[in-house]
C-alpha cells in the first residue's frame, strides 16, 4: 500500500506543476466556452441549468486531456521501470476504455467549443450518435472482458460467485455507459464530479491493496493523483472545466476498474452519489417523454438542491461527505468477502 500511495504523491506534484502552465495555455489559445445553453439527451433546452451557470461562461474546457496524458504516461513508465508483469488483455481494457472514451468526449467538446453548427454523427452533437458509440465501445471492452479475461461471473454477498455466462457481456457494457454518463452528469457543479472521483479511487485503491493485481493497483494509484490536483483547480470556483474528454474517460476508467476487482456490486455502493445523478435524470427525461410531466421540480439531483435555495459549495460538500459514506460502507462490504 505505501508503494502505491508513494505513486499516488508523484503523480499528484507532476500533474499540479504542468497543470499551471496548461491552464494559461487554455486561456491564451481561447478554449473555453463563449455562451452556456446546455441541453439534455433529447437535445430539448434547459434554461434552469443555464440560470444557476451562465456566470461560468469562459472558464477553460478540457482538464481531462491533461489528465489521460499523465496518467497514461507515468502507468506505462512505471510498469516498465518497476518491472511490474502485466496481462496485455487487462492492459488492453484500461486504455482502450481509458483513452477511447476520451477521445468521443473530445471530438464532442472541440464541437461545443467550434460551434459550426455540423450535426456530424462522429462529433456526437446528437445524444443518440453519442450513445450509440459509447455502447459500440463497451461492448468491445466487455466482449474481452469475457473472452479473453474469462469474466463471466457477478460476486454477490451472502451468496459467492454466481456464474451467469454469456451474460456478462451486456452487464458490463450497462455497467460501463451508465457510469460514463453518471459522471458526466454529475459534472455539471465545480468540483463535485472531480471530488466524487477521488473518494471513489481512494476506496478501490484500498479494496486492491488485498488483491495482488499490481498493475491495476498502479493505474489507480496514478489516476488518484492526477485527479486530485486537478481537483484542486476545479472546486469552487472552478478555474478549469474537466469537459466530456475527462468525463466519459474517467467514468469509464471507474466502471472498468469495479469490472477488474470483481466488485462490482460494490461499485455501486461506492459510487452511490453519482447513480443518484444519474437516476434522478433519467426519471425525470423518461417521465417528460412517456408522461409529459416531470417527476421532480428539476433534475439531476443537484440542480434540484440549487432550486431549493442551496449554494453550490454548499451542495458539493454534502455530497463529498455522503460519497465518503458510501466509500466507507463499499470497502467494509468489500473486505467482508
Amino acid at each position: 500500500m505505501a508503494f502505491l500511495l508513494g505513486l499516488t504523491i508523484m503523480s499528484f506534484f507532476i500533474s499540479i506543476i504542468l497543470l499551471i502552465p496548461f491552464i494559461d495555455f487554455l486561456y491564451r489559445a481561447k478554449l473555453r466556452r463563449q455562451h452556456q445553453i446546455t441541453k439534455d439527451m433529447f437535445n430539448q433546452h434547459t434554461p434552469m441549468f443555464d440560470k444557476y451557470h451562465k456566470w461560468k461562461v469562459g472558464t477553460p474546457v478540457g482538464g481531462g486531456i491533461l489528465v489521460i496524458v499523465i496518467t497514461t504516461v507515468l502507468t506505462l513508465w512505471s510498469y516498465g521501470i518497476l518491472s511490474i508483469p502485466v496481462k496485455a488483455w487487462e492492459l488492453f481494457v484500461i486504455f482502450f476504455s481509458f483513452i477511447g472514451f476520451g477521445i468521443l468526449g473530445f471530438f464532442d467538446d472541440w464541437k461545443k467549443l467550434s460551434n459550426s453548427g455540423k450535426e456530424n454523427v462522429f462529433f456526437g452533437i446528437r445524444f443518440r450518435h453519442k450513445f450509440i458509440i459509447q455502447w459500440a465501445l463497451a461492448l468491445v471492452i466487455a466482449s474481452v472482458f469475457y473472452f479473453q479475461l474469462g469474466y463471466s461471473f457477478l460476486y454477490i454477498h451472502g451468496i459467492g460467485l454466481v456464474g451467469v455466462g454469456a451474460f456478462f457481456i451486456p452487464f458490463a457494457a450497462f455497467v460501463i455507459v451508465s457510469f460514463v454518463n453518471a459522471v458526466n452528469i454529475a459534472d455539471g457543479l465545480d468540483g463535485l464530479a472531480s471530488g466524487l472521483l477521488v473518494i471513489c479511487l481512494f476506496g478501490f485503491l484500498a479494496i486492491n491493496s488485498t488483491q495482488i493485481d499490481r498493475s491495476l493497483g498502479v493505474f489507480i494509484a496514478v489516476l488518484l493523483g492526477s485527479v486530485m490536483a486537478f481537483l484542486y483547480f476545479n472546486i469552487y470556483k472552478a478555474r478549469l472545466w474537466i469537459g466530456d474528454v475527462g468525463a466519459l474517460s474517467l467514468g469509464a476508467a471507474l466502471a472498468v476498474i469495479g469490472l477488474l476487482t470483481g466488485k462490482t456490486l460494490t461499485l455501486a455502493v461506492i459510487g452511490g452519489v453519482f447513480i443518484i445523478e444519474i437516476a434522478s435524470s433519467l426519471l425525470q427525461i423518461l417521465s417528460k417523454k412517456y408522461f409529459n410531466k416531470k417527476l421532480f421540480p428539476a433534475a439531476p439531483f443537484h440542480l434540484y438542491l440549487q432550486l431549493r435555495g442551496w449554494e453550490e459549495p454548499k451542495i458539493v460538500m454534502r455530497a463529498w461527505l455522503v460519497g465518503i459514506f458510501f466509500a466507507v460502507l463499499g470497502v467494509y462490504l468489500a473486505f467482508l468477502t
